[in-house]
């Protein structure tokens, strides 16, 4: 078999060809039937109403029937009225047709008739009816213009038949040159990634077909082996940036103090800030470390039920303080029946505490911030909610990365890593991490645990807090 024959625009070219054409056979079958169909049908209906018009009044019938005839400008009408002996009384067919019923229904007969003073063999629909005199009525039209219309659509067949298939190899042809076009577009793709450039990404269509899943599917492979490759060359360049200002801080202050303090007590300042700024270094460098072992899922070991509302509660308490101290209000929701999670337990404090500290941190005096865990669809919802700035919607995807800070951000305490912890944790645990705008303005964070078993026991229904 040549090598054309076996690829796939070839054989989808064939493919289309002949099903378009048998569905063009079908269509135009369909609509020759119901074309037919149709005239007959019309046809038989006037017929019958004109036969039942002509007997409903036998000593106006051959009055009527001349109408009938008359009326004809294609001498396509006929009719006849017979007496019992069969003698015809009126009408311009010469007998009537031995074989047709008197029944009233049309029927397809072939009989003589004259027409232009000429006798001629005809085929006729044609409806009979016997009257109560004994006479009878005998109403007919042409079958002519049936069968011309028949003929009509089928030559319209045999002429269509040609350029459809014609037309439907040419459709084929393209339809399968797309398709190898983007066999070709994706194996290009495939082969500058297998060279290391990991920016690149299978062409994805509007088809949501199965090249288009299968292009996503990878393309979201590549995205998370991309994400891991930058985060491994990037985690060294951002922790040496963020250890160079802390770093430099505490050496111009040693030195400052050791040149310029006056007594022993100007000394033990110098050196409290600067053990203050070496703990913060080594916060940042356990934050990151904690990121790392997160991700890697070497805590699964600790993972136990918890009762979300108790670690919630716990966390509020905790906080409660420090909203207090900067005048913002701290409010908790907790249904009365929130499914049990499987985690650990102390790293979903940990998350909550993050979350908290980032919603009181950035929500001005007087503001609110909402704390929720909610029962929905069978699942606990953890909602943290705050009347803050809010984050822009072009950055709330970036906000989880590791050492990323807002602009608004870096006016205050923090080293980017609180919401990389939380999602880190979220992962871990299979939770569902969103991030929205709260309804008035604010930020909305709302983390979906599936539950474990059955509702966990536990205090009636919190009271607000902060009010």
């Amino acid at each position: 078999m040549p090598s054309f024959a076996r690829s796939i625009a070839f054989r989808w070219a064939l493919g289309i060809a002949l099903w378009s054409t048998l569905l063009s056979l079908l269509l135009f079958a369909f609509v020759y039937w119901q074309t037919a169909a149709f005239m007959q049908e019309e046809l038989a209906q006037v017929l019958r109403h004109e036969a039942r018009y002509v007997a409903q009044d036998p000593t106006k019938a051959a009055v009527r029937i001349e109408t009938w005839v008359s009326e004809d400008l294609h001498s396509v009408h006929f009719a006849g009225l017979f007496g019992a002996d069969g003698r015809r009384l009126a009408g311009n067919l010469e007998a009537r047709p031995a074989d047709l019923p008197l029944d009233g229904e049309v029927h397809r007969i072939a009989t003589q008739v004259a027409i232009a003073g000429r006798r001629l063999h005809e085929e006729l629909w044609s409806a009979a009816r016997s009257l109560d005199d004994g006479t009878v009525v005998v109403v007919a039209h042409d079958t002519d213009e049936i069968d011309r219309a028949k003929a009509t659509v089928i030559r319209a067949l045999g002429l269509a038949l040609v350029p459809t298939l014609a037309f439907s190899i040419l459709g084929g042809v393209l339809l399968a040159g797309r398709a190898r076009r983007r066999l070709a577009a994706t194996e290009a793709a495939v082969a500058r990634v297998m060279r290391g450039d990991l920016r690149q990404r299978l062409p994805v269509g509007q088809a949501g077909d199965e090249f288009d899943r299968l292009a996503r599917d990878v393309n979201g492979m590549l995205d998370e082996i991309e994400r891991l490759v930058e985060e491994v060359r990037g985690v060294g360049d951002a922790v040496a940036h963020d250890l160079r200002t802390p770093l430099t801080r505490l050496r111009l202050r040693l030195e400052r103090g050791r040149q310029q303090a006056q007594d022993i007590g100007e000394l033990r300042q110098a050196v409290d800030q600067g053990l203050a700024w070496i703990d913060q270094t080594l916060e940042m460098v356990t934050a990151v470390l904690r990121i790392g072992e997160i991700e890697h899922g070497r805590r699964c070991a600790a993972f136990g039920p918890v009762d979300l509302r108790l670690v919630v509660s716990e966390a509020v308490e905790f906080f409660e303080p420090l909203a207090e101290e900067k005048g913002v209000a701290l409010a908790l929701d907790i249904d009365d029946v929130v499914p049990s999670v499987a985690g650990d337990r102390s790293l979903i404090f940990e998350a909550v505490s993050n979350l908290l500290d980032n919603a009181v941190k950035f929500t001005p005096a007087h503001g609110r911030v909402g704390v929720g865990v909610l029962r929905r669809n069978g699942e606990a919802v953890i909602v943290v909610e705050d009347t803050g700035p809010g984050i822009p919607t072009a950055e709330r995807d970036q906000v989880f990365r590791r050492f990323y800070r807002m602009e608004r951000a870096r006016q205050t305490q923090g080293n980017g890593l609180g919401l990389g912890l939380v999602a880190a944790i979220a992962k871990l645990h299979g939770f569902s991490l969103t991030l929205s705008e709260r309804p008035g303005g604010g930020c909305r964070f709302a983390v979906a645990c599936p539950a474990s078993r059955g509702p966990a026991a536990g205090p009636e229904r919190a009271a607000a807090l902060g009010h």
